[in-house]
């Protein structure tokens, strides 16, 4: 039942926005925020389906730590659930992304026009200074900053570095940083087709203040999300 299930959703998903993909292309030529409102109503669209085909829910918990204005939101990365997403849990997101997806036809369209923040993975410093270029311009247009602190995804259960990108924002934006749980790819795995029904847990944890060093801030934030994202995942597993 799950394979019938995930292929069903699999095949209604790519449908679903192969067609918001063509038919928001007119919304290219106008004012930002109508991109902004086509991406949430994709994702609205996904949360539906995978909730109705394959029996996945989403909760959210610790809304409260959003309620101090702009911020940096550091999110745990288990799965491509969590790029698609965030329009559903937070307003006008910009969403720290690999430049290279914004040669894509159609996605990296949608992305630059809805202020997305490019990064070049390997340049270095200066793609460090290019991206708080960026991040300063989404906080001037008061959108909350989402980025996924160890660069990629991580399966439920492993560890990876976390990367000096949210460092550079941490330190270059004096905001604080909201660490972020979640245990998605337990029913979204990354690399897999297969869409496992349950309760996707989206955790707020209490934010970072500006002002920590480097490592001490570092070590902080990987605590907190690592520590919290084991919690989710025992909790799951119960």
């Amino acid at each position: 039942m799950i394979a019938v299930r995930s292929s069903l959703f699999n095949a209604t998903f790519y449908a679903w926005t192969t067609f918001m993909l063509v038919i928001c292309l007119p919304v290219l030529m106008l004012d930002r925020k109508v991109t902004v409102r086509c991406q949430t109503f994709w994702a609205n669209g996904v949360l539906w389906l995978i909730h109705s085909i394959a029996g996945i829910k989403l909760e959210v918990r610790g809304r409260e730590h959003l309620d101090r204005g702009c911020a940096i939101i550091a999110s745990k990365h288990q799965s491509a659930w969590d790029t698609l997403i965030w329009h559903v849990i937070v307003d006008d997101p910009a969403v720290v992304m690999k430049s290279e997806l914004l040669w894509l036809p159609f996605y990296g369209w949608y992305s630059l026009k809805a202020g997305m923040i490019p990064i070049n993975r390997g340049g270095g410093a200066s793609a460090l200074k290019a991206m708080i270029r960026s991040a300063k311009r989404a906080v001037h247009q008061n959108q909350p900053i989402i980025i996924f602190p160890q660069g990629t995804r991580t399966a439920p259960g492993t560890r990876e570095p976390y990367q000096p990108g949210v460092v550079a924002l941490y330190r270059g934006l004096n905001l604080p940083v909201v660490p972020v749980a979640l245990n998605s790819g337990l029913f979204w795995p990354r690399r897999s087709l297969t869409r496992k029904p349950g309760t996707i847990i989206v955790e707020f944890l209490p934010p970072i203040e500006p002002g920590l060093e480097r490592e001490p801030f570092l070590n902080e934030l990987e605590s907190r999300i690592e520590t919290a994202t084991d919690a989710l995942e025992s909790e799951a597993h119960h």
